[in-house]
């Protein structure tokens, strides 16, 4: 039974909870119609080593967004609503066709807006005789009704904890409840999965990943954030150090965001996980901070 199956008579999919029936055409926040929408799917190798591994991540990029970051590199489609509009027979072509690919996991990127046809897509596909583990790929803009519907069904959630403060979360992304609903759905993702476990060769199997973006003038915020999750799940969890911030839209023009994090702001941040004793993670290399650019430190064992 699709657990998700009322919410396009009254879409309360994310924490802003707008109500709407998008049967009827009425979009809210994030402007999601009552087809799903894709930008691009395929073969991806800049994750993080665990999700990328040897053969890539199965990546498929959803058009719209329940944030409105003002630096985002992805607006045309996130906030734009570029890509295309698509029958769930076809996502479900697109998950086989990522499992013939001979991809490690399905890393649905921003998908809040769509679990009601992703999940009868994934139905489709795992009848079909594919059943590849289940990456989220997500904001960290999630409501406790949405994660409690996706137990036993998201294997790995790779999260973002973008900010400490609800008027940094206002200025940059337009939603001043994004801390508190953030920390509250990375405590919940933890208690569903717990830390990242992989095979063999590595590759992630299950657990939680979080990744901090060093926001320029807002290191102290990614400080914060660090020492929160150590104690508020612990140093166990894996932490993904982001550099790779480039000013983007919006964020050209806006003075505090039209720059790159410096340096010294950049490794103070990572100078606290290493002093808050996190057991597994990666680092990006600050002068060629590619997404392929994290480095491992302290792997703990799988």
């Amino acid at each position: 039974m699709n657990p998700f199956a009322a919410a396009p008579a009254r879409c309360e999919l994310c924490p802003r909870h707008c109500g709407v029936d998008r049967r009827a055409g009425v979009r809210g926040f994030c402007k999601a119609g009552s087809k799903v929408e894709v930008y691009r799917h395929g073969r991806h190798d800049g994750e993080e080593p665990p999700v990328s591994g040897s053969r890539g991540s199965g990546t498929v990029f959803f058009s719209r967004c329940t944030l409105a970051c003002l630096y985002c590199q992805n607006y045309p489609w996130s906030q734009e609503g570029e890509g295309r509009e698509i029958e769930v027979a076809e996502l479900a072509g697109i998950l086989e066709e990522l499992g013939r690919q001979g991809c490690h996991n399905w890393n649905l990127v921003s998908p809040t807006p769509w679990l009601p046809w992703i999940y009868e897509a994934w139905e489709s596909a795992v009848g079909a005789g594919f059943r590849l583990p289940l990456v989220y790929n997500t904001s960290g803009f999630e409501s406790q009704e949405t994660l409690a519907a996706l137990e036993d069904w998201v294997d790995v959630y790779l999260t973002d904890l973008r900010y400490a403060r609800p008027d940094s979360a206002a200025e940059g992304s337009g939603t001043a409840g994004y801390v508190e609903a953030a920390r509250k759905a990375l405590v919940e993702m933890w208690r569903q999965t717990g830390p990242l476990r992989t095979d063999g060769e590595g590759v992630a199997l299950g657990g939680t990943i979080c990744r901090l973006l060093v926001l320029p003038g807002r290191s102290r915020e990614a400080i914060e954030n660090l020492e929160w999750l150590a104690a508020a799940v612990g140093a166990d969890v894996s932490v993904s150090l982001m550099a790779q911030y480039t000013p983007a839209h919006k964020a050209l023009t806006k003075e505090g965001w039209d720059r790159r994090p410096t340096r010294a702001e950049y490794e103070a941040v990572v100078e606290t996980a290493d002093r808050l004793g996190f057991a597994a993670g990666w680092v990006q290399d600050y002068d060629e901070p590619a997404p392929d650019s994290l480095v491992g430190f302290r792997m703990a064992p799988a």
